[in-house]
């Protein structure tokens, strides 16, 4: 599609935009490298870890990993439809955002590559529900964006990408990790990785609730497609988290030894539907607004 004009010769960047914001904060906070990160002491503790033990992490290993690569080759079709739509402030975040997503599966690679499993087949860990979402209704929620964009079309990209994957799936599995790794005193290096890729994720969240709270505002009908889609997907969301327990739960019953990795999985459950809800919530609230001027106005208003 040819250009018929540039923003920043006909006037400049909005400095007060909420996206241009956030594209300064993810300069300030995404300069992390995760070749930096010192694996060494985890090769030890995980080569120490039992067969049995190695159960409970690989699963959620097998799911970040796909997980990052799956929303780094997806994410294009997004911006390139805020480009399309002349949202430059939205478009310069999102280069910062592909490179997050970038950054977050070198480091999962490095990891199983410093620890020995590096050429492990992971994918026997995904199950239907996995699938579903990450081999099915995301890219093709993403993919429909280089065709189609509009608002319906964004909301579900955003919801299922922003929502979904990051809002619940990933939140759930930075509270896994840290309540696992971190009780058990074991693998500093991934956990630190887990640190920079929740703050990364962090402004993610922010994009995706910001670009469906736009579209909704003063639009029930645009409403009812994020909320029906979100219901659709926790569906398959929760199943996966069941599943993750459930292997965690089988290893537990065939050990006869006090186990160094334990999952409490009434917590894991509710800290999951609790993300949810959240995200829900966050996007309810946009409907106070008559229109998506007045959200933008009010969201520009807000000082980091």
């Amino acid at each position: 599609m040819a250009h018929e004009t540039f923003q920043t010769v006909e006037g400049q960047i909005n400095w007060d935009a909420p996206m241009y914001k956030l594209y300064e904060k993810a300069k300030r906070q995404g300069n992390w490298n995760p070749a930096d990160i010192d694996f060494s002491q985890d090769k030890e503790d995980f080569q120490k870890l039992k067969t049995e033990e190695r159960m409970t992490a690989l699963p959620l290993v097998a799911a970040f990993s796909a997980g990052e690569e799956a929303v780094t080759i997806d994410i294009l079709p997004m911006m390139q439809a805020m480009a399309r739509q002349g949202r430059l402030e939205d478009t310069m975040f999102l280069t910062t955002f592909v490179h997050d997503e970038v950054k977050h599966t070198e480091m999962f690679s490095r990891w199983q590559e410093a620890v020995g499993i590096g050429d492990m087949n992971l994918s026997v860990f995904h199950n239907d529900s996995y699938k579903r979402i990450f081999y099915e209704a995301l890219p093709e929620s993403m993919e429909r964006l280089n065709t189609d964009d509009s608002p319906k079309a964004v909301i579900r990209a955003a919801t299922v990408y922003n929502m979904i994957v990051e809002g619940v799936l990933a939140e759930s599995g930075y509270y896994t990790f840290r309540q696992i790794f971190k009780k058990a005193g074991l693998l500093p290096g991934i956990l630190k990785g887990i640190d920079y890729l929740n703050m990364d994720e962090g402004r993610h969240l922010q994009f995706g609730t910001y670009t469906i709270q736009r579209l909704v505002a003063g639009n029930e009908e645009n409403f009812k497609i994020f909320h029906d889609y979100m219901d659709e997907l926790w569906v398959h969301a929760y199943d996966f988290i069941e599943y993750l327990i459930s292997l965690a739960e089988q290893q537990r019953q065939i050990i006869t030894y006090d186990p160094v990795l334990e999952i409490n999985s009434t917590i894991l459950k509710e800290y999951a539907l609790k993300q949810f809800n959240i995200r829900k919530s966050k996007i309810e609230r946009a409907r106070k607004f008559n229109n998506a001027d007045e959200l933008e106005k009010a969201a520009a208003s807000v000082q980091e």
